[in-house]
């Protein structure tokens, strides 16, 4: 399982929330919402420092992670964050 994180993705990021290095950001499961990957759940962020990290990288000094808690959601698919141009937003991509 891997995560990836598009150069688009990162340039809102830092601009959207004014993320620079030395930064860490969360992916949490938050209950409600809309998914691909688990009905009834979805992914929300937070700027935090990891505790029990499961799954993480690092992207122009910028920590992105996921805690073991949260690692379930994702069923050992990898999984992509870009960045949607006609939404204005983020958007996360699941599969192999």
């Amino acid at each position: 399982m891997k995560m990836t994180i598009t150069k688009p993705a990162m340039n809102w990021f830092k601009r959207e929330m004014e993320l620079t290095e030395g930064d860490n950001l969360r992916f949490f499961v938050r209950v409600g919402g809309c998914s691909t990957v688990q009905d009834g759940f979805s992914l929300g962020m937070t700027v935090e420092t990891p505790t029990e990290p499961a799954l993480s990288i690092q992207e122009e000094g910028i920590t992105f992670f996921v805690e073991e808690k949260d690692i379930w959601f994702f069923e050992n698919q990898d999984f992509t964050v870009k960045f949607s141009r006609n939404k204005d937003e983020i958007e996360f991509v699941h599969g192999n």
